[in-house]
C-alpha cells in the first residue's frame, strides 16, 4: 500500500465519525471502499470487523504516519512498527483491555480484482504523546514559515499531484472546524513536498533547505495525526488558540 494512499487516514476519520454518533456503519466503510477498494481485516470485510470490535467496546480509533526515524503514532511491538513504518501508515483500535494494529496491503486477486487487505496485530498502549491539533497547528505555521524558501526554490506551481493525496485532507462529520482546516493545509503542503521531491532540488537547494523540508515533513504528519484524533479532544473556543 503506497504510503500516500490515505485508507488508515479514511478509515480513522470515519471509524471515530461512526463511534461518536455522527454517521453510520454502513456511510463509514461506504467511504473507505471508495478510496482503496474493498477491504477486508484477514478474510473478515471491514464491515463486520469493526462491528464485532464495537461489540467488545471499541472507543475509537487513532493514526499512525510513521517515517524511518520518526514512529509517530506507534507504539510497538517491533514487528507491528516495521511494518507500519514500511506502509508509511497504520491504524489502532484502542479497547479497554488492549489495543490492535491495522497496517493495509493491497489486496489483488485475478486480473481486475483491487482492494485493501488489513493485517492486524496486538499492540502496545495508545500513545498519549502526541500533539493536541492546536499544538500541532503551530507546528505547522512554524516549520512552513522555515521552509517557505525552500520550498519557493522549486520552479512551477504545485500541478498535477495525485487526486488520492487530495482526499486525505478530508474528515469526516464531527469533527471541530479547527481539525478540518489544518487536516487539509497539511495535505496541501504535503503535496508540495512530494512535488519537490520528484522534480528534484539541486545540492545548494539541499544544503541551504533540506532541515526545514525534512521538519516541514514532520509538521504535516503530526498536524494530520492530530486532526484525525481532534474529535474526542475536550470542545475549545476556535478564538482560544
Amino acid at each position: 500500500m503506497h504510503p500516500e494512499s490515505p485508507v488508515c487516514a479514511a478509515l480513522v476519520a470515519w471509524g471515530n465519525a461512526w463511534l461518536a454518533g455522527h454517521v453510520g456503519l454502513d456511510e463509514a466503510v461506504d467511504h473507505v471502499e471508495a478510496i482503496g477498494g474493498p477491504a477486508v481485516v484477514g478474510e473478515v470485510p471491514l464491515r463486520r470487523y469493526l462491528a464485532n470490535l464495537r461489540s467488545d467496546r471499541l472507543g475509537e480509533l487513532r493514526l499512525a504516519l510513521p517515517a524511518p526515524g520518526d514512529p509517530l503514532g506507534l507504539s510497538g511491538p517491533p514487528s507491528f512498527n516495521s511494518a507500519a513504518v514500511d506502509a508509511g501508515q497504520a491504524a489502532i483500535a484502542v479497547l479497554p483491555d488492549r489495543c490492535l494494529g491495522l497496517v493495509p496491503s493491497l489486496d489483488l486477486r485475478g486480473s481486475s480484482y483491487v482492494g485493501v487487505r488489513l493485517d492486524v496485530q496486538e499492540t502496545g498502549p495508545a500513545r498519549q504523546d502526541l500533539p493536541s491539533v492546536a499544538e500541532a497547528e503551530r507546528e505547522l505555521s512554524e516549520a512552513m514559515r522555515s521552509a517557505t524558501q525552500a520550498l519557493t526554490s522549486v520552479d512551477g506551481p504545485a500541478q498535477g499531484r495525485p487526486e488520492h493525496v487530495t482526499q486525505g485532507g478530508e474528515l469526516a462529520p464531527g469533527y471541530p472546524g479547527r481539525a478540518h482546516r489544518v487536516s487539509a493545509l497539511a495535505t496541501r503542503l504535503g503535496a508540495v513536498l512530494r512535488l519537490a521531491e520528484e522534480r528534484g532540488l539541486t545540492s545548494g537547494q539541499l544544503a541551504a533547505g533540506g532541515a526545514a523540508l525534512r521538519e516541514l515533513d514532520r509538521a504535516v504528519r503530526r498536524a494530520v495525526v492530530a486532526a484525525h484524533h481532534a474529535i474526542f479532544e475536550p470542545v475549545r473556543n476556535e478564538q482560544g488558540r
